[in-house]
């Protein structure tokens, strides 16, 4: 018998409750884009570099990750009403810290324990899904609304902060974002009962220290990868030590789980072929599907949108992840089509988006034209996301417990540090490469740039400005003009490689279980001879 988490006269309001679910969740994973989409003040007002506020973004998704094991022991020892009201309150509180907090190094803890918050109540939330639906349906519908929600959590904290920022200060925001925390309280308190009727399990063999080994490799290793172009990577002793110790950590954990009764993960889940597989193909997808970030990008610096115009384009995005992700849930529930039609579909459609981007790819691209690439992008996103993480789920074995989920939270976590990694290089040596390119044309033999200084001169001195200012403003537009054609080129070409990688997927997802099922085939037929 499923233990009674709500109160009997909220317990028949199924659109209720499904309310309650989504704003308990869009609460707790905002505080990622809330802190995202507002680096850049943040970055004025403590004085810090970009890659410290990356570093801090991913220090929560390192106390996400590293916490998930110990949520799940916590949920089935305390009362999942006090729990979650207990994180929400501590989750307010972090935050009015965190708009009031000066120094970087602080900011680095206190964003750490906001993931941890943030994963108890993820998992929380999802504890209370499961209990709402049958049980041979509670991972696919429970992964069917807990995924999409975090894809789509930083389009609306985009929204809110969008709309205070244009109002008032960046401070704002998260004045909005602890005033939603204080509703969903509100909630908690309000919808779910004291007591569940749950059978409590005590708080022994925690690992405590497996969580330390997990959350310092995890740390050390965003330290790596965020700080490494910035130092020249092992040309420099911080990124050697950074990445030794991140080594050493992971060796040290992996070790001492294969050592316990009740590890954080299970040893034996790496033996399953099927699941390893399956996290492969998430870490593909994650990777490829961040260079939707050149077009928010693209959309701030060349097009000079608003942060609400580029909120509603992302808005389009999440209509596409939303509507497929349904699609393709109600077709796994009645098993209408095989996961391998998903793969080949989904990654196609990627490939799609990054070529209809890199071909229409101009300095004066209007909302309709990246409407249909964008909702493409979301629509391929519905049709992966979902079905991945259902094969990765039920391809754990059985008594790896938890291990399913941790690891491919884990696998977001270091797709993500790739992504950032990879797409911040590739931009360096394509921009550079381009700049080159141009630099060599930029001469005063050459008669197009001659024509060009000698138009933008003379429009400026006709404007009441002396000959050497015109002149050196003539020269400053032709390098701005410079900086944006290189860095709309280096778009194109990033675009190009996306879509020959999610092309080659494709490929290889339709064509490899053929050639296994052939192998098969003759491995049987030789056999019987």
């Amino acid at each position: 018998m499923k233990p009674a988490y709500f109160k009997p006269w909220v317990q028949d309001w199924d659109w209720g409750i499904r309310i309650a679910l989504l704003l308990l969740l869009l609460s707790s994973l905002m505080q990622l884009g809330v802190f995202a989409l507002t680096g850049s003040y943040i970055i004025a007002y403590l004085g810090a570099q970009p890659e410290d506020i990356s570093f801090c973004l991913l220090s929560t998704y390192a106390g996400i990750v590293a916490s998930i094991p110990m949520q799940f022991r916590f949920i089935r020892h305390f009362e999942i009403r006090n729990y979650l009201a207990t994180n929400v309150i501590l989750a307010m509180l972090l935050n009015w810290l965190c708009v009031g907090c000066q120094d970087i190094n602080l900011l680095l803890f206190i964003r750490f324990l906001q993931g941890v918050l943030t994963g108890g109540i993820c998992v929380s939330t999802l504890i209370l899904i499961f209990s709402r639906v049958p049980s041979h349906r509670a991972q696919l519908m429970g992964a069917a609304v807990f995924y999409p929600t975090i894809l789509g959590n930083i389009i609306v904290a985009a929204l809110i902060a969008a709309i205070f920022i244009d109002l008032s200060e960046w401070k704002a925001s998260y004045y909005c974002l602890m005033a939603i925390q204080l509703l969903t309280l509100l909630i908690v308190i309000t919808m779910l009962q004291r007591h569940s009727g749950h059978r409590k399990i005590p708080l022994y063999q925690i690992d405590w220290a497996g969580f330390i080994l997990f959350a310092f490799s995890l740390l050390t290793l965003a330290y790596t990868f965020i700080y490494g172009s910035k130092y020249y990577w092992f040309n420099d002793k911080r990124i050697c030590y950074s990445s030794c110790m991140a080594g050493i950590g992971t060796i040290l954990f992996l070790y001492r789980q294969s050592l316990l009764k009740r590890p954080l993960i299970h040893p034996g889940v790496f033996k399953s072929l099927y699941f390893l597989t399956g996290l492969c193909l998430l870490g593909l997808y994650y990777g490829g599907k961040d260079s939707i970030n050149l077009v928010y990008n693209y959309a701030f610096s060349t097009l000079k949108w608003t942060p609400l115009q580029v909120a509603t384009l992302g808005f389009c995005n999440i209509a596409g992840v939303v509507s497929f992700a349904i699609f393709s849930t109600r077709l796994i529930m009645f098993r209408k089509h095989h996961f391998q039609v998903f793969l080949v579909t989904g990654f196609s459609l990627m490939a799609l988006f990054n070529l209809w981007m890199w071909y229409i790819m101009t300095p004066d691209l209007s909302f309709t034209d990246l409407l249909f690439p964008i909702f493409i992008q979301g629509a391929a996103s519905g049709l992966l996301f979902v079905p991945i993480i259902i094969y990765i789920l039920t391809s754990a074995p059985g008594f790896s417990g938890t291990s399913g989920i941790v690891l491919a939270a884990c696998t977001r976590f270091t797709a993500t540090l790739q992504s950032i990694a990879g797409l911040y290089n590739l931009q360096l040596y394509h921009n550079q490469y381009f700049k080159e390119s141009f630099l060599s044309s930029l001469t005063a033999d050459n008669p197009t740039t001659t024509s060009r200084l000698n138009i933008y001169q003379s429009l400026y001195t006709s404007k009441g400005f002396s000959t050497e200012q015109g002149s050196y403003i003539a020269k400053t537009i032709i390098w701005q003009n410079l900086g944006q054609q290189s860095q709309l080129l280096t778009n194109r070409a990033v675009f190009m490689t996306f879509a020959l990688l999610m092309l080659a997927i494709a490929i290889l997802s339709l064509i490899i279980p053929a050639i296994s099922k052939t192998w098969n085939y003759w491995s049987r037929c030789y056999s019987t001879k």
